[in-house]
């Protein structure tokens, strides 16, 4: 059964609810925010300059919780196409178990409070990208595009790539070029990253009526986009090792996934079949964590040795 954009499946009223603490747990999307913690941790822990551990973990703490507040907000709206999807029906609002009032509630105030914890702990520059990116996933991606565009997911990659500007700004109280390029190549990953995955559930986003782009366009034009996102984020994800913000060492490193990257896309390009679709989609998690898990090392490792000279 296929939904429309305005038809909304679970009433505000329907049922008993009796939310555990899993089921607001799971309503923060934790698999999402894990990602968002270790990219906005790897953004804080690069940028030039010091901040009292304490004060980093509490940034850090905010730049998660919004991550999981517009997680929420984007479960209370979603909640008649997840109603519809396989993947996603049971979550707690289609399965039964939470009001939608609670899940838009939740997302609300907590929104609220980690932007202003974020702007009391760090500064107000941190606090207007978080206020800005939770504003973007839960309003222009999950209201607007992911509906109307098989563009959806290249536009709305860029919530998803903006915690490590986040972290940068509440270290520094600045932007540069550095947090600009780590916001790039998060921007860049994300459209092959998720393709990967709509090509084994193109029968679920053809049900909810959404157009991703293996819905609109087909497989095979799914896949060649696929191809051309890995080619151009391969030597992106290289360009740190070339401006001073990470060694040869990261760059040999980087080099090498995004050259598995790119096979791996060419064969599912080649094969078109859901086993290559899905180990890319595994693969594709695994790079991201390669890459910025790199930058990390090597901030160490250069600290250190600097530190030792």
């Amino acid at each position: 059964m296929a939904v429309t954009s305005n038809q909304h499946l679970i009433s505000d009223t329907d049922g008993l609810f009796e939310p555990s603490v899993a089921d607001f747990w799971s309503l923060l999307k934790p698999r999402v925010m894990s990602l968002v913690i270790f990219t906005g941790f790897a953004g804080m822990y690069v940028a030039p300059g010091a901040m009292h551990p304490l004060v980093f973990a509490i940034s850090l703490f905010a730049i998660a919780a919004g991550a999981g507040a517009s997680g929420a907000i984007n479960q209370w709206y979603d909640r008649d196409i997840d109603a519809v999807m396989t993947r996603t029906k049971t979550r707690p609002i289609p399965a039964g178990v939470m009001a939608p009032a609670e899940a838009l509630t939740m997302g609300l105030v907590i929104s609220a409070l980690s932007v202003l914890l974020l702007g009391l702990a760090a500064n107000w520059l941190a606090a207007g990208l978080l206020a800005f990116t939770i504003f973007f996933y839960a309003v222009v991606y999950t209201v607007w595009l992911k509906r109307s565009t098989p563009q959806n997911i290249v536009i709305g990659g860029a919530a998803g790539a903006l915690p490590p500007v986040i972290g940068w700004a509440a270290v520094t109280g600045s932007l540069s070029i550095e947090p600009l390029l780590l916001f790039a190549i998060i921007f860049m990953w994300t459209p092959p990253h998720f393709w990967a995955l709509a090509l084994v559930k193109n029968d679920d986003y053809k049900a909810a009526n959404i157009p991703m782009l293996p819905v609109v366009a087909g497989s095979l034009e799914t896949r060649r986009q696929i191809v051309i996102y890995a080619v151009l984020l391969a030597p992106l994800a290289v360009v740190p090792s070339f401006i001073g913000m990470a060694s040869v060492g990261y760059g040999v490193i980087a080099a090498l996934a995004g050259l598995l990257f790119v096979a791996m896309s060419l064969q599912l390009f080649k094969t078109g079949d859901h086993k290559h679709a899905m180990r890319l989609f595994a693969y594709s998690i695994m790079y991201l964590f390669l890459l910025f898990l790199g930058l990390v090392i090597d901030h160490a490792v250069l600290g250190y040795l600097a530190g030792a000279a």
